[in-house]
């Protein structure tokens, strides 16, 4: 079970890696689902990672992260869509 903790922990970093060197070079909007499904994955990984390993303050902070990752992939349904950066 350890081993599998560690690469669910090395996976989520690789995706979160993987989202900003994306969104960086232009790849990836920040709008975008693909983006704010890599952060909501990667988070879930590092809750899972962290949380087994006791680390309850980087667990705590990645339910945030994965929730506003979800917030940007389903928030627009509750406010329609947006065409302009604000």
């Amino acid at each position: 079970m350890k081993v599998a903790i560690e690469i669910i922990g090395w996976s989520a970093a690789a995706l979160m890696l993987s989202a900003y060197v994306l969104l960086t070079m232009g790849r990836l909007s920040a709008r975008s689902r693909t983006y704010h499904w890599l952060n909501v994955l990667s988070g879930v990984g590092f809750i899972i990672n962290s949380g087994w390993n006791g680390a309850y303050p980087s667990a705590s902070i990645n339910v945030v992260w994965a929730l506003i990752g979800l917030y940007g992939i389903f928030g627009h349904l509750m406010t329609g869509p947006e065409t302009t950066a604000r």
